[in-house]
């Protein structure tokens, strides 16, 4: 359903105005994660978790499927009640950039301009106008270059001074003169360029795309290794001890599809380390039972863990039981069907996911009708051994 999601936290019933201020703090941090917004429609209160939404009055985009689909993991913590600030102002922005071109224009340009006093305004945006890459906002910059207009002085007259003032004789946002709505709408690309820019790379707060494209996934598991194995591995390297290795080696992992539990034969499995390289430790982890193999590769040097299918199976000359079949088919063909792998080592470390298998020039099956398939096989083998 194309409905608003919820949002349950805890609150007092007579301390509402709290409450409210954290949700949109949250949702400010939230919004800009997403690379879009998040706005509150409505609000209720009651004894226990309940499902609610103002369906008639809401409008969402959100078009990651499945029950699980939605991902906000990984989401920046801010302090500095600054930056809080300009989140703020740019989530007012984007909601109301498809309700009211000229505030939300005033919204984005106050990002900036409560950041700092304006003589180091006018200076930052001067310096930021050309690094900005978004299409829409260089090809509006070029444009105005292109009629001899100073960019950097008309966003904030015929910008943010427009729409803030209605002072005799000065420049206005006319809300019944089509020319001036359409110079706001034309020009607010820019202000929002600069604004996403400034909280980005001033302030340095990621997106989800910059924490997936930067981010060291396996940083949690740095502390169970020796650090002269972790430097070696970063460099290219290998671990010429495997006792260098600390509790990595031997540890207890569970390996579960994200956000599910792990199946029962992946809930305390053995991890294996079996060779290193180049920056790449491999290892394997073998089930409780010892019938079920998985491989994967720590690339410590680039910060990510990949499975490796090709190397995982159930153990020659191990005792199958269905069980086993069921697990590895459901994770095999669910890996196949870009499911996400989560390694949970025991002791209460950070999860480490695995990257996304993208498959090339196959049909990617089911994963609940290759279990049954698998099962049947399974079966009928039995049957004639």
């Amino acid at each position: 359903m194309r409905s608003a999601p919820g949002i349950s936290t805890p609150a007092e019933q007579d301390n509402m105005d709290e409450v409210m201020a954290r949700l949109y703090r949250f949702t400010s941090i939230l919004g800009f994660y997403k690379r879009g917004y998040v706005d509150i429609t409505n609000r209720n209160w009651g004894t226990f978790i309940v499902r609610f939404g103002a369906v008639r009055d809401v409008y969402t985009e959100i078009t990651q499927g499945g029950a699980h689909g939605f991902d906000c993991n990984h989401m920046p913590i801010i302090e500095d009640d600054q930056v809080r600030k300009a989140l703020a102002f740019l989530r007012e922005g984007r909601r109301l950039s498809r309700v009211h071109d000229a505030y939300s224009f005033l919204s984005f340009f106050k990002v900036i301009e409560s950041q700092m006093l304006s003589e180091r305004r006018v200076e930052w945006v001067g310096k930021n106008l050309d690094q900005l890459a978004e299409e829409r906002a260089v090809k509006r910059i070029k444009e105005l270059r292109d009629q001899g207009v100073d960019v950097n002085k008309h966003l904030f007259d015929s910008g943010r001074c427009a729409v803030a003032h209605a002072s005799i004789g000065k420049i206005i946002v006319d809300p019944d003169i089509p020319a001036d709505r359409q110079r706001i709408a034309a020009d607010l690309c820019i202000i929002e360029a600069l604004a996403n820019r400034y909280i980005k790379v001033e302030v340095g707060v990621p997106d989800e795309m910059d924490v997936y494209s930067n981010r060291d996934r396996l940083v949690p598991w740095y502390s169970l290794m020796k650090s002269e194995a972790v430097e070696a591995l970063k460099a290219g390297g290998a671990v010429e001890d495997a006792r260098q290795l600390g509790q990595l080696e031997g540890a207890t992992v569970s390996v579960n599809l994200w956000p599910h539990p792990p199946a029962d034969q992946f809930r305390e499995m053995t991890l294996l380390p079996t060779d290193s390289g180049d920056g790449v430790l491999r290892f394997v982890t073998l089930s409780s039972r010892g019938t079920i193999v998985l491989a994967f590769a720590m690339d410590v040097a680039n910060g990510k863990l990949h499975t490796l299918l090709n190397e995982c199976g159930l153990r020659q000359g191990a005792e199958i039981a269905e069980q086993d079949i069921e697990d590895f088919t459901r994770y095999f063909h669910s890996v196949i069907g870009n499911g996400t792998v989560e390694l949970r080592i025991k002791g209460g470390v950070e999860p480490v996911g695995c990257e996304v298998v993208i498959p090339v020039n196959i049909i990617p099956q089911a994963p609940e009708e290759a279990v049954q398939r698998a099962l049947e096989q399974f079966r009928r083998s039995q049957q004639h051994a």
